[in-house]
């Protein structure tokens, strides 16, 4: 069995250069993988003239997501391990590869990148809604809770398979690829359900924006309930005490 090294940090932490570098990098990174995401979605509904959902508009939420992810992993992953989700950060601290007060950080910084993105999207498009996460005709918030949980569940142990196993070899460089891929999967399944989340964050800021809170925690619950079953199950079997690297603030 693994021993879970959970540290709160230092109090000084908060203003450590890296950290807040760190910070910056999932703002920049989250608003870049939110308008990307949420404006393709805009987009689609201004070329269909606010049309019904159509298995091509999955497509499209897919593949958007995929891209956006992508390239938001990519960008931010030298300097703040390319989180870009805060279930995503829940599951580093569970596992110990981050503190908690470097994990505040990154979601505070997360929340206000998706913020920002919708604001900007709201005001470049002319005042169309960032439609916020809701539930489809027929489905309950449990079943919206195991989709997330399970949706989450497989991004997050992606995430700990290709960038945070030490083990991990030359399939780290394919990691924002692999990360981007299963969020684009999880979307065709999900998609018509919940909207397939995955990301309090990519929930928060269309929500905020829109003022439209109806079945908001499952987007929160669900991914942080995934994201733990994954860290503790891949750190446990797969990572073991062997193969645990110290604790530091440069760590993912």
């Amino acid at each position: 069995m693994a021993v879970y090294r959970i540290a709160i940090g230092s109090p000084r932490e908060a203003s450590h250069p890296a950290a807040i570098r760190a910070a910056f990098a999932e703002f920049f990174s989250m608003l870049i993988f939110v308008f990307a995401g949420q404006g393709s979605g805009m987009a689609y509904s201004k070329l269909t003239n606010n049309g019904p959902a159509t298995p091509e508009g999955l497509i499209v939420a897919s593949l958007s997501h995929a891209f956006g992810l992508f390239v938001a992993v990519s960008v931010g992953a030298n300097i703040s391990g390319g989180h870009v989700n805060p279930a995503v950060t829940f599951g580093a601290f569970v596992g110990g590869n981050i503190t908690l007060l470097r994990s505040i950080l990154y979601w505070i910084a997360q929340l206000f990148g998706s913020v920002v993105a919708c604001i900007l999207l709201n005001f470049a498009t002319g005042g169309m809604e960032t439609s916020a996460f809701s539930l489809s005709s027929g489905v309950s918030v449990w079943n919206a809770l195991v989709f997330e949980i399970v949706m989450t569940f497989g991004l997050v142990y992606t995430v700990y398979a290709t960038a945070v196993d030490p083990k991990k070899g030359n399939v780290g460089v394919v990691a924002p690829i692999a990360i981007g891929f299963i969020v684009g999967a999880n979307i065709l399944v999900g998609g018509a359900f919940d909207g397939a989340s995955m990301n309090p964050a990519v929930s928060f800021g269309p929500a905020l924006v829109s003022w439209s809170w109806t079945h908001h925690w499952v987007y929160w619950l669900g991914p942080f309930i995934g994201s733990a079953a994954a860290a503790i199950i891949y750190d446990n079997i797969f990572i073991g005490d062997d193969s645990h690297q110290p604790l530091s603030n440069t760590d993912f």
